[in-house]
């Protein structure tokens, strides 16, 4: 019962934490005057206006019907037009970093309670508090790093100088194989992993 209560709230946690990262995108590009998120509805965490089939049902049910270690997906991506910023290379930062903000947010809110009900809350409560620290922080870490179509490579492109950020905008056309290169390589395995131990071991929780 334990463990089945356990995978279903990590389920749950896992659409929430992507949805969010989704939803703080679209109100991100709203604040610098795009309104394409919330003209197409994805202002909402309701998660019928956010789930792709892939993304957010078949790779983490895949993922928990192989027992596997860990669970991983995303959300559809909420459509954003930076030609409608108010400045586009500040729009395009703070929009993409809107995103990787909530996760680590979320992150940080799960290791405080942790800490706060440590003493006096059931195991299977202290579990949810650590996998919602855990994944929110492996969603930050990933959407980190600078390959398109990754936040981390907007982040890049917004504070490059205009010729090489088009130089590398380009690269986005290659992006999907790349990424999936290097996770089929074992690579991001092997850079995320102590990373992700790292930040776990800052917040003082156990992993």
């Amino acid at each position: 019962m334990g463990t089945s209560t356990l995978l279903a709230a990590s389920i749950v946690i896992l659409l929430f934490s992507v949805i969010l990262h989704e939803v703080m995108h679209g109100l991100a590009a709203l604040y610098w005057g795009d309104t394409t998120a919330q003209q197409a509805g994805r202002l909402t965490l309701n998660p019928i206006s956010h789930i792709d089939p892939i993304g957010t049902i078949l790779v983490p049910a895949l993922l928990a019907l192989t027992h596997s270690p860990f669970l991983f997906g995303w959300a559809k991506p909420v459509p954003i037009d930076p030609f409608n910023f108010r400045d586009i290379r500040k729009g395009e930062l703070a929009t993409s970093a809107a995103g990787i903000a909530a996760n680590l947010a979320l992150a940080l809110l799960a290791a405080l309670l942790f800490h706060l009900l440590v003493s006096f809350a059931n195991t299977l409560w202290l579990q949810i508090l650590i996998f919602t620290s855990y994944i929110n922080l492996l969603l930050a870490v990933f959407n980190m790093i600078p390959i398109p179509p990754l936040d981390g490579s907007k982040i890049l492109i917004s504070l490059l100088p205009p010729k090489a950020a088009a130089g590398f905008a380009a690269l986005e056309q290659y992006g999907m194989f790349l990424l999936l290169l290097l996770l089929v390589s074992g690579l991001f395995g092997a850079v995320l992993g102590p990373v992700l131990i790292l930040l776990m071991h800052i917040l003082g929780l156990p992993f």
